[in-house]
């Protein structure tokens, strides 16, 4: 008796301008056996390099530039909308340079993830490579956490570290954690997509099996 495959979880990919993790997240979908698959990337830039990227991959692109809209909660609920048009499951922020309003983040509460690239709680908002050298840290990386009001604030759901190492400089970082970060969001996704990572109250449970929440790559 043949089984019946259950529906992939359905993504957007929200960016701003190369889409350097997009393109990680892309290719995790490529296997049908991935939990994922993505089904629309949007821009609020529409010289963002990453839309051309992921139309050669034959993903649906939108622009919702946010320059068209009188304030923020326009630009949200056009967003909203374009992803409901979809019939989106799950969003994912990569490298998207907007703040949301709590409205539009409430409206996706445990189905919208982030990557942010420092080791939350630390280095929030921007800068964060040069962020981390002034402050003189012996580890950096990248954190992926789901999406709440305040900014970089929401529960993590995996990091991955690298050491940071003696003439390091905010490029030298950046190009190691780049790394860690088109490693750790398919995974991550895949998690969440699965079934495997749920959001409970202000925590992430994962099951079993799942690889460590720290991931380590010297």
């Amino acid at each position: 008796m043949a089984t019946v495959r259950s529906r992939r979880t359905r993504v957007a990919v929200l960016i701003s301008g190369r889409g350097s993790n997009m393109v990680a997240l892309l290719e995790a979908a490529r296997d049908p056996a991935y939990p994922a698959e993505i089904v629309l990337v949007v821009s609020n830039r529409p010289e963002a390099a990453g839309l051309a990227r992921a139309a050669a991959s034959g993903i649906p692109t939108r622009t919702i530039d946010h320059k068209a809209f009188a304030d923020r909660a326009a630009f949200d609920a056009a967003l909203d909308a374009a992803l409901r048009g979809a019939d989106v499951d799950l969003v994912c922020l990569a490298g998207f340079m907007r703040i949301l309003t709590p409205d539009f983040v409430a409206s996706w509460a445990g189905r919208m993830l982030n990557i942010h690239p420092s080791l939350l709680p630390l280095f929030k908002g921007t800068h964060t490579h040069r962020q981390a050298l002034e402050a003189g840290v012996r580890l950096h990386g990248c954190t992926v956490h789901f999406v709440v009001p305040e900014l970089d604030a929401g529960p993590i759901v995996a990091q991955a570290a690298i050491p940071v190492r003696q003439g390091d400089d905010p490029d030298s970082l950046a190009d190691r954690v780049i790394v860690q970060e088109r490693r750790l969001y398919p995974e991550v996704l895949a998690l969440v997509a699965g079934g495997r990572a749920r959001l409970e109250g202000d925590r992430v449970e994962i099951a079993d099996a799942a690889p460590d929440g720290v991931l380590f790559s010297l």
